[in-house]
Formats: structure tokens, C-alpha cells, sequence
């Protein structure tokens, strides 16, 4: 039986384009696959002569010789097609060919690169590393620049990196031809697997160094100075580029990230830009109103005045004595908050004058009225 015309096979004019030609065969070899056609005994048969048809006419080559002197160039050695092969009647040519349609059809939404699409990228880049690094509040509002020891994997320097004993170039695996991965026949589909002699690298080194093992990289331990700007807070990230570990096979270096961590401090709470400071204030000084003095973050002085009758949470702002923005200007505020102490430890001539004082002072004090009045009245409320 004489073979059909392949563009009359694939549905196409002569002349098509490439595109045109390859949509077709998509097309026809979703339609024809027998996995889907298991009622139509001749599926398989039509599936491979489209098969073969697309193997002809998606070749440049190929298709010029098919394009001139027909089937004819392919039978009895006529061939322009340099090598083609003809016809699929041995299953491996078959499975060939399937792997093909695989590739076309699915290849591009896996992200995956065909077999013949060049060799793999070799050389990789190294991992980035978190360093958590501790200053002070002080550290933090003058910014401050701090050594740090960081553990680190470095390019070897016997091998400059390549892994190789002398530096010497790593050769192609010869298990992948350099591809990093194999495939395997499973009946009609063909399955691709990361090479097991080179790990997916494409390359092998045959002397590894001494040194390094072979992985052209060594632990080393480095000192690093790190300027830590005026403003940071607890959580700031700095990224130090290419001061990771060292990329495999000549790949650039990680980066290294310091993650800032604000140490609480004695006197100052700090919210943002703002400091918050608790101030005790005798009994007296509250009453009488007066001066006190405070401390500042800079390490300054600063006298507030208090008002007379001030009470426990009275607060008072000391504008721009706050925390420095992030790589930005302007100061935040000082806020200082008033906790009135109770005196302890009394005498006996200071309890008989807070006596008196307590004597004299009953409409001095008007929050303590109001709320025993409010008290007296829900109690009258209950009783009745």
C-alpha cells in the first residue's frame, strides 16, 4: 500500500510554515493517541504515520529533500536528508518519536529543557546566610560599626574552586554526554532522570583535590565589618552581597543577610522613634510642683517642670530627644511619664504631720471625694 502524502497526513497545504506544521501534529497527535482511541483497532498505525510525517517535515533538511523527490528520498539510499531515518517499524523509533511529542507538548509548562537543547548550567550559586547581631540602644541611636565572625564556606585555594587537584578543568560525564540527566524507556514514554554519576552536574572531576574533596570549597571563618546605620530596630535586615558561602564551580557567592536585634534598656522603652521614660516623684514634689531632671539617650541631662498636683501617669514631651528615622531625617520625642511614690518607712513625727495633713486636706483632694460620693449613692441604690 502506497504511503500517504505527509502534509496530506498532518492536514497541512505544501508550503506551510514551520508553526502551521507543528500545531498540526499537536493537534493530530492528541486526536490519535491510542491511549484515548482504545475502540479504534487502527489508531496506533495512524498515531505513527503522523509521527513519522512530523519527524520529516519539522527537519529543514528533510523536508527539502521530501519537498523534491518525495518518499523516494528516503528509500534505497536516495537520501538528501543526511541520515534521515526511515519509517517507525522498530518500537525504540517509535518511543523516540513519542518522546518527542512529550517534550513539545509538555515540555514548557514543566520548566524542563529537551535533550538536545544544550548542556546545563554547571556552575552554582552559593546559599545566603542569616547572622543575628545584638547592639545596644545607644548603638542604635549614634549607629555604630561592629566586627563580626562569620562562618562561611570560601572557593578553595588550591584549586581555585574548580575541585579538581591542580586546577585542572572537570571532563564531561560520560554516562550523560554532559546533559546531567539520562532517559530510560518505558514503553512508549521515555523518562528522564538526574544522572547518577555526576548528581545532574554534566561534568565529573577525575583528581579531586586534596583539600577540598573535591567540592571546591573549604570552611573558613571570617572577620567582617559591618556599619550599622543610626536608627535600626529590632528585625532591620542588612544585606551584605557576595559575602554568602561561595557558589560551586566558579558560581558567585551568597549573600549574607544581619538580622538587627535592639537590646531593652535600663531607663528608656522605645516605640518606633519615640522614648518612653518612667520617672519617680516624691509625694511632695507632685503635690508642690517643681523641677526635675532627666536623662536623655545621647547621654545629655534635660530639666522638666513639673506642675503642681501632677498624678501617677502624668506625661510630658521633650521634642526631638526621641530615636533618629532609618536612613532618614528627623528625630522622634522623649516622652517622660510621672510615677508618684508613696513614702515608706515613716517616724512617728512624720505620721502625725500627714495627720494633720490629712485633716486639713479633705476638699484638696477632688477625685477622692467625687468617687466616695459616687460609692455612698450605688450603695443607697442597693440598699433601697
Amino acid at each position: 500500500m502506497a504511503k500517504r502524502d505527509f502534509y496530506e497526513v498532518l492536514g497541512v497545504a505544501r508550503g506551510a510554515s514551520e508553526a502551521d506544521i507543528k500545531k498540526a501534529y499537536r493537534r493530530k497527535a492528541r486526536e490519535l493517541h491510542p491511549d484515548s482511541n482504545s475502540d479504534n483497532p487502527n489508531a496506533e498505525a495512524q498515531f505513527k504515520e503522523v509521527n513519522e510525517a512530523y519527524d520529516v517535515l519539522k527537519d529543514a533538511e528533510k523536508k527539502a529533500a521530501y519537498d523534491r523527490f518525495g518518499h523516494a528520498a528516503f528509500e534505497g539510499g536516495m537520501g538528501g536528508g543526511g541520515g534521515a531515518r526511515g519509517g517507525f517499524n522498530q518500537q525504540g523509533d517509535f518511543a523516540s518519536a513519542f518522546s518527542d511529542v512529550f517534550d513539545d507538548l509538555f515540555g514548557d509548562f514543566m520548566g524542563g529543557q529537551r535533550g538536545g537543547g544544550g548542556p546545563r548550567q554547571r556552575a552554582a550559586r552559593g546559599s545566603d546566610l542569616r547572622y543575628n547581631l545584638r547592639v545596644s540602644l545607644e548603638e542604635a541611636y549614634t549607629g555604630v560599626q561592629k566586627t563580626i565572625s562569620v562562618p562561611t564556606s570560601v572557593a578553595c585555594s588550591v584549586c581555585s574552586g574548580t575541585g579538581a587537584e591542580g586546577g585542572a578543568e572537570p571532563v564531561s560525564c560520560p554516562t550523560c554526554s554532559g546533559m546531567g540527566k539520562v532517559r530510560a524507556q518505558q514503553g512508549f514514554f521515555t523518562v528522564e532522570r538526574t544522572c547518577p554519576t555526576c548528581n545532574g552536574l554534566g561534568q565529573i572531576i577525575k583528581n579531586p583535590c586534596q583539600t577540598c574533596k573535591g567540592s571546591g570549597r573549604t570552611e573558613k571563618e571570617r572577620s567582617l565589618s559591618v556599619n550599622i546605620p543610626a536608627g535600626v530596630e529590632t528585625g532591620t535586615r542588612i544585606r551584605l552581597a557576595g559575602e554568602g558561602d561561595a557558589g560551586t564551580r566558579g558560581g558567585p557567592s551568597g549573600d549574607l543577610y544581619i538580622f538587627i536585634d535592639v537590646a531593652e534598656h535600663d531607663l528608656f522603652k522605645r516605640d518606633a522613634q519615640h522614648l518612653f521614660c518612667h520617672v519617680p516623684v516624691s509625694f511632695t514634689s507632685a503635690a508642690l510642683g517643681g523641677d526635675i531632671e532627666v536623662p536623655t539617650i545621647d547621654g545629655g541631662r534635660s530639666r522638666v517642670k513639673v506642675p503642681a498636683g501632677s498624678q501617677t501617669g502624668k506625661q510630658m514631651r521633650l521634642r526631638g530627644k526621641g530615636m533618629p528615622a532609618l536612613r532618614g531625617a528627623g528625630l522622634g520625642d522623649m516622652f517622660i511619664e510621672l510615677v508618684v511614690e508613696t513614702p515608706v518607712n515613716l517616724s512617728a513625727r512624720q505620721k502625725e504631720l500627714l495627720r494633720e495633713f490629712e485633716e486639713l486636706s479633705a476638699e484638696n483632694n477632688p477625685r477622692s471625694s467625687n468617687f466616695f460620693s459616687r460609692v455612698k449613692s450605688f450603695w443607697d441604690e442597693m440598699k433601697s
